[in-house]
């Protein structure tokens, strides 16, 4: 709904049109070494909306270590929304030799209804063999910005 000129804007009309941002950082290292998606601990972010449709943009950098090495090995980072897998893309970095990188990504998209959210990151290694890796704690984060509709 539009303000409409002459129309008295009340102060949670103006509290929902500011943009919130929210940050989750790792707390601890995901390791993985399977194609089998896990949560990366606390890069997580969880808040609420007042109102259907609220748009967001995430980004999201993943801090990816190769350790033990099996041909080509892919880091992949994706996002969760509400449960749901992201189709929005993925964070992907290949790595045939023991490596660290820095991985970033971001996203769109629109919340459909009014209440509680989650976004989160999840990690895996898509290894031929037995390589494997980790998503380290101290670079690895998501900062999510929401923006209301009124």
């Amino acid at each position: 709904m539009p303000f409409l000129a002459g129309q008295t804007v009340t102060a949670a009309q103006l509290e929902r049109i500011q943009p919130k941002v929210h940050e989750g950082a790792a707390t601890s290292a995901l390791a993985v070494s399977t194609t089998t998606y896990a949560d990366i601990p606390g890069a997580t972010v969880t808040f609420d909306t007042a109102a259907a449709n609220a748009k967001f943009k995430a980004e999201a950098i993943f801090d990816a270590n190769i350790t033990t090495v099996s041909g080509t090995n892919l880091m992949v980072g994706r996002l969760v929304v509400d449960g749901t897998p992201d189709s929005g893309g993925l964070a992907v970095y290949a790595m045939d030799t023991q490596d660290r990188a820095t991985i970033a990504q971001q996203w769109t998209g629109t919340l459909p209804v009014a209440g509680s959210h989650t976004l989160k990151l999840q990690g895996a290694c898509t290894a031929s063999g037995s390589g494997a890796g980790s998503f380290l704690q101290s670079d690895t984060k998501i900062i999510v910005t929401v923006m209301e509709v009124v």
